[in-house]
């Protein structure tokens, strides 16, 4: 690869990672906006939760068919649609509070969801192709800096969501966050390269569905771990602090949002961690980082039924578990890029994040349910139950390792 390549490919890279800064940004944002403004108005845990079901669903379905569409219209296009779908879902919560209904928000959170997905195939997608085969450091740190970076803009979002929800009340948060969405969408039309990502064969619909072991079982993986951190993340959390720690609005945002961003963080340094304990190939990391993160919301767990001090015990707790997710994460969202064939990358990305979308549903109906009917240790203990399956599955792709499907 020439050096005029590689600066090529890190230009497109950047473009890429700023769109999908802002996007995440108003999408952290408006998920706190949701959680605190509609618990504050009196609804329930699961009323919440079903808030983000239309969020979640969607999302199964966007990364199933966003991938395949990669692959016919071009990630570019891709991106720019969700970067508008986003705008569009925003704009929706603008009307009058008394419009606000279950119906126009679980819409409005249907929309987010869609153009969250297709944000986040494009990019994932994307990166691959600006990296030459044969690459694989490079890939790793982009794949990781590209993910860290993203979470650590929607933290800042979480932290930005509650501060505009104190200052400005609802409708001028919303308001708020129209500004860099619309500042996305021009950049990405004027700059980002045409036609990225189209296929040279034309994919066949039923190609969403991924014929590799490897990226069948990281998508199996991926289900599990997702749903054990949205079991306590979305709902019980933030609903558990807010009531029974009796936090503010601002301090729940802050601690949210601060998690987030460290674990971005962490997310971004992963090559050097990983690095650091083992210098193997990260797939046969997997087992043990997965292993490790199972026993941590137990402990948690076992502090709380022992009536242990709840703030530190959450507040240590959920600091540890969003380091070791971190890597976790990281190393989950390097090995599908991998792993992923090189023409269609978009099909097997698409396919992985469909999985992932299906257990962020599972873990936020199950976030409102259980911590309804049940309390935060359940919620726990299923996040541990979720955790034991994941390692369970990644020490099957530590066995095998990861292969590189056919393209076409």
């Amino acid at each position: 690869m020439t050096n005029t390549q590689v600066h090529n490919g890190l230009n497109q890279y950047l473009i890429i990672t700023g769109s999908y800064w802002a996007f995440t940004l108003t999408d952290g944002a408006l998920r706190m906006l949701v959680v605190l403004y509609f618990h504050q108005i009196g609804y329930s845990p699961l009323d919440i939760a079903l808030l983000f079901l239309f969020y979640e669903f969607f999302g199964i379905i966007t990364n199933l068919i966003g991938g395949w569409l990669g692959t016919r219209i071009g990630l570019n296009r891709v991106l720019n649609i969700g970067l508008i779908l986003q705008f569009v879902a925003l704009a929706m919560l603008l009307v009058p509070t008394e419009m606000l209904g279950l119906l126009w928000v679980m819409t409005a959170q249907a929309l987010s969801g869609i153009a969250k997905d297709l944000n986040k195939t494009s990019a994932k997608s994307s990166v691959k192709l600006f990296v030459q085969k044969g690459e694989a450091g490079r890939l790793y740190r982009w794949v990781a800096a590209l993910t860290g970076s993203k979470n650590a803009m929607k933290g800042l979002g979480f932290f930005i969501g509650g501060l505009l929800l104190t200052v400005l009340e609802f409708r001028g948060a919303v308001l708020g966050l129209l500004l860099p969405i619309f500042l996305a969408i021009l950049i990405s039309l004027i700059s980002l390269k045409k036609e990225l990502g189209k296929t040279e064969y034309k994919a066949k619909f039923q190609d969403i569905f991924s014929a590799s072991v490897s990226v069948n079982r990281l998508s199996a993986a991926r289900f599990f771990l997702f749903g054990s951190r949205d079991v306590w993340f979305v709902v019980a959390l933030p609903v558990y602090l807010s009531t029974t720690l009796d936090w503010s609005q601002w301090q729940v945002g802050t601690f949210m949002a601060l998690w987030v961003i460290g674990y971005g963080l962490i997310q971004a340094l992963t090559p050097k961690i990983t690095g650091n304990f083992n210098p193997s190939h990260p797939s046969g990391q997997l087992a043990n980082w997965s292993l490790l993160l199972a026993i941590i919301p137990t402990l948690i767990a076992t502090g709380l039924s022992n009536h242990l001090d709840p703030k530190s015990t959450l507040v240590l707790g959920f600091l540890v578990f969003g380091v070791v997710f971190a890597v976790n994460s990281a190393l989950h969202s390097y090995l599908i890029i991998e792993c992923a064939r090189s023409d269609g990358v978009s099909l097997d990305v698409g396919f992985y994040y469909m999985a992932n979308a299906s257990g962020r549903l599972v873990g936020t109906l199950l976030s409102g349910w259980a911590f309804q009917t049940a309390g935060l240790i359940t919620c726990l203990w299923i996040s541990a139950l979720f955790l034991f399956i994941t390692a369970g599955i990644s020490i099957l792709i530590s066995a095998r390792g990861i292969t590189e499907p056919d393209s076409g």
